[in-house]
């Protein structure tokens, strides 16, 4: 393996780490040494990789938001926007089946002063692939025209971030399918009626 490939496996194993304990104890009370032990690295790496515990938590918010963003992009596909909408739900709860402690995360964490930064990003990506095809809707006349965009981009995104925290939480044997068809018929019969 290069130097390169193994420098980023690190990096992975290290935001991983990181986002599990930071969403069991918060931010705070998360340790560069609980992290490096997590992740089974000495804690010289982790300062080698990142520098500094902030250094750390900015580049997992980072990595965190790239991979959501493709994931919803991904998907923003369909026949009729409805159609893409429904997909990009389907898109976020799966990614926070795989992701589900950096769900946690940015439900907790990322909205803290120091972070505007990657909630600048999470905007600009993550909910605009919502607000691209909200805006695709109300062109297609399949929602109303005086639907504020951005604002519904935002309370999807976190409806269903809500919705796959809990989800995962206290209903794990809920299917996914059936969340993903109760979301569709929330949204179907509020945004487009």
């Amino acid at each position: 393996m290069k130097e390169s490939g193994r420098r980023a496996g690190t990096r992975l194993k290290v935001f991983a780490a990181a986002a599990e304990l930071i969403a069991e104890q918060g931010y705070a009370a998360t340790t560069v040494d609980a992290i490096a032990e997590r992740a089974g690295v000495a804690k010289g790496t982790v300062f080698y990789n990142f520098g500094t515990k902030e250094a750390l938590f900015g580049g997992l918010l980072e990595h965190g938001i790239g991979l959501l963003s493709g994931a919803l992009s991904g998907a923003a596909t369909g026949e009729s926007a409805l159609d893409a909408l429904d997909s990009v739900v389907m898109a976020q709860l799966r990614f926070f089946e795989e992701y589900g402690a950096f769900a946690r995360v940015l439900l907790a964490e990322m909205w803290h002063a120091a972070w505007q930064e990657a909630v600048a990003r999470l905007r600009a990506d993550a909910l605009g692939v919502y607000a691209d095809v909200l805006r695709r809707a109300v062109a297609e006349g399949t929602v109303r025209d005086d639907l504020d965009v951005e604002t519904a981009a935002t309370a999807v995104f976190g409806m269903v971030l809500t919705v796959a925290i809990e989800r995962r939480a206290l209903h794990p044997d809920r299917p996914i399918e059936r969340v993903h068809a109760t979301l569709v018929d929330l949204l179907h019969g509020r945004v487009a009626g």
